[in-house]
């Protein structure tokens, strides 16, 4: 059983919110109150997701952004705050993989294009973020690095290296913005029953079964499993937790 939390009188905004965790992540901020901004470059995902959650009663907002455009990020976060009057919570989710190459041989306009998405997405969200929460005097972001973020893996150099950084980013400004009464976390999920996962396996670039087999609990996460750890992070039950980088894996790193 999940726990519930009531936010209502908050505002959440989740980046990479058409499909997969972060739709999930908005589902779930929406059912505990909040006013939900939804972000994603695919037009058509995205609006489905906000019909979805309108035609069910929720406040729900579509705001069309590529991430790697800084630009972009800053219009959605602003329109968000002119939209619902403030910003609460923050679930900086968006990211893509890259099929698994030899460190040796991988393209640099692949290891750009991951890092742009992945890494520099995430700063971009944050920052804008952190400056009307900043000015607000609260706030709680969770940033969405990965098992990846944590661990190595052979042929995933470039991928690993962007989830990395973001805890980097993480963590640091955790600490800056704690004496500010803004919490910065982020969660690092193994792998996840997503459509970005099931396109991997069909593309032969993952094995199902393995996938599973790494996990000591023998199965993929769930979408909604990583909706309750970020809600958790963002709630008042988690108040004392300043920049972790919370594995939320089935045991993998614990092994």
């Amino acid at each position: 059983m999940n726990p519930t939390y009531d936010f209502t009188g908050q505002v959440a905004l989740v980046t990479g919110a058409g499909a997969g965790m972060g739709l999930a992540t908005a589902r779930a901020f929406a059912e505990s109150g909040a006013a939900v901004a939804l972000t994603d470059i695919d037009e058509a995902a995205l609006d489905a997701a906000v019909k979805e959650l309108t035609d069910s009663g929720h406040r729900a907002l579509a705001l069309t952004c590529d991430v790697s455009d800084e630009d972009q990020v800053a219009a959605a976060v602003d329109r968000t705050v002119e939209t619902f009057g403030r910003l609460d919570m923050a679930y900086n989710n968006a990211g893509i993989q890259i099929p698994p190459s030899d460190a040796a041989d991988e393209p640099a306009e692949r290891f750009d294009r991951v890092n742009a998405i992945n890494l520099r997405g995430v700063w971009a969200c944050m920052k804008h973020e952190l400056r009307h929460m900043r000015a607000q005097g609260s706030g709680a972001i969770v940033n969405c690095s990965s098992l990846g973020g944590l661990v190595g893996l052979p042929g995933r150099a470039s991928y690993h290296a962007s989830k990395h950084g973001v805890i980097g980013l993480t963590v640091s400004a955790a600490l800056e913005y704690a004496p500010r009464s803004i919490r910065v976390n982020a969660v690092c999920p193994g792998t996840i029953d997503t459509p970005m996962v099931n396109d991997m396996i069909a593309k032969g670039e993952l094995d199902r079964a393995e996938a599973e087999a790494n996990h000591p609990i023998n199965r993929l996460g769930t979408a909604e499993e990583i909706a309750q750890a970020v809600l958790w992070l963002c709630s008042p039950g988690a108040g004392f937790v300043i920049g972790v980088a919370l594995p939320v894996d089935g045991g993998y790193v614990a092994r």
